[in-house]
């Protein structure tokens, strides 16, 4: 049986490290300056769809051609440091995202491949169990556990409650 490797890749210890480093100072530099809302805050706020965020560029737009149309009771500073702020994230969130996407399919690849090599020697060592090789029976028994059988009912027996003829 001929198997297919999806991918190969290698990760030093060295990238591993670079890798949570880099994640760490990520972590560090949002440390008080994002927030996790609960499931119910989620509904609450969303996310604002495409067409309204075009409406606050535009709006944001229109508030520096006409400053005296902004509203006392609207904080612009404030508008504005939020603006600036989003679009910040909105990038680097793309970016991680991007991210996130490569390693999980890359993830997913791997584990496929994995799972793929399991399959073959496991039943590499049913084969050799059904051929006494010592040592091969306790180890097929050992995984056979994530193989549980069910047994298909006969349609054709009669249950307890049928009268035999």
């Amino acid at each position: 049986m001929s198997k297919q490797n999806l991918i190969s890749v290698v990760f030093s210890s060295d990238d591993l490290q670079k890798i949570d480093q880099a994640l760490n100072t990520i972590a560090e530099v949002l440390k008080g300056k994002v927030h996790n809302l609960s499931a119910e805050e989620r509904k609450q706020f969303g996310r604002i769809a495409e067409q309204n965020k075009l409406l606050v560029n535009k709006t944001k737009d229109l508030m520096e051609q006409y400053p005296q149309l902004v509203p006392a009771f609207l904080d612009k500073e404030e508008f504005d440091r939020d603006f600036s702020a989003r679009q910040a994230i909105e990038k680097r969130l793309l970016h991680l995202e991007h991210l996130t996407e490569q390693l999980s399919d890359t993830k997913i690849l791997l584990d496929n491949d994995n799972y793929s090599d399991a399959l073959i020697f496991y039943r590499n060592v049913r084969y050799l169990s059904g051929e006494d090789v010592p040592g091969s029976t306790i180890i097929a028994k050992e995984l056979s556990q994530f193989f549980p059988r069910t047994r298909k009912k006969n349609a054709n027996k009669p249950n307890d409650s049928t009268p035999e003829a």
